[in-house]
């Protein structure tokens, strides 16, 4: 069972309160639009809601990293803040893609492992920009450290408690994080399920191995959870001349 705070930000509420009289902050009842039209489509056709807690799946090579680093660069471009984190490629790495893809814009970096870290230089941004959305990139869950331990070790409950500290943050400051997750060979997330319970929204992309599929051999990206919107949407994305993923088509009743 998750440990996230759902009353975050919730004060004075009493147990015979009824539920019309809550006040819904201001903050959530606004998206804000990424910039890369089909992922702001999957979500709702609005955007992202602020204090959304987004789990990124995907098959081996279906390009979860280089999606992550098409929205960074969108979001910045939208005159928002987004910090990258990466925690599985250096910097250098991280600079070569963005060449290769002929990014525009970029996007605030970090590369730390521990989550009191990340979350620090997420308050940084938030604190300097006050105007603007925060988002915050995570590659990936797999490599994120929750200092339960002082000696480092990690378990297999330490991806739970990072998702549900990053889930927390924000709720608590009406951020927005999406952290990528691994899957198996199957195709199942490789990790607890507890995570995918703990997020608003999963998304996952990968290619399309089903020969007798209408859609087969293509990369597809579908939206397989949304507290803050419609869910079962597909789209079969295609690539623009520098590597960038947009999109195709659109599966209006989803996968069958």
């Amino acid at each position: 069972m998750s440990k996230m705070n759902l009353n975050v930000g919730l004060s004075a509420w009493k147990s015979n309160t009824n539920i019309l009289s809550l006040d819904v902050p201001p903050q959530l009842e606004k998206t804000v639009m990424t910039g890369v039209k089909w992922f702001d489509t999957a979500l709702g056709d609005g955007g992202v809601t602020p204090s959304t807690s987004m789990l990124l799946t995907g098959t081996p090579g279906a390009g979860k990293t280089t999606m992550c680093l098409q929205l960074a660069d969108a979001i910045t471009g939208s005159g928002n803040i987004c910090l990258f984190n990466t925690g599985e490629e250096s910097l250098f790495q991280v600079r070569k893609v963005t060449k290769r893809l002929a990014m525009r814009h970029g996007f605030v970096a970090g590369q730390d492992i521990k989550v009191d870290k990340i979350i620090a230089h997420a308050d940084y941004l938030r604190k300097q920009n006050p105007s603007k959305q925060i988002f915050l990139v995570l590659d990936s869950l797999q490599t994120l450290d929750d200092g339960k331990y002082k000696d480092g070790m990690t378990n297999s409950m330490t991806q739970v408690r990072s998702i549900e500290l990053i889930t927390d943050w924000c709720k608590a400051n009406f951020g927005v994080a999406i952290t990528i997750g691994h899957v198996t060979k199957g195709g199942d997330f490789a990790g607890k399920q507890t995570i995918k319970h703990t997020v608003d929204v999963h998304g996952h992309i990968f290619i399309d191995e089903d020969k007798k599929s209408e859609t087969y051999g293509s990369r597809l990206f579908e939206i397989q959870k949304n507290r803050f919107g419609s869910s079962g949407t597909t789209f079969v994305l295609g690539l623009n001349k520098t590597g960038l993923y947009e999109r195709g088509s659109y599966l209006e009743h989803g996968r069958q």
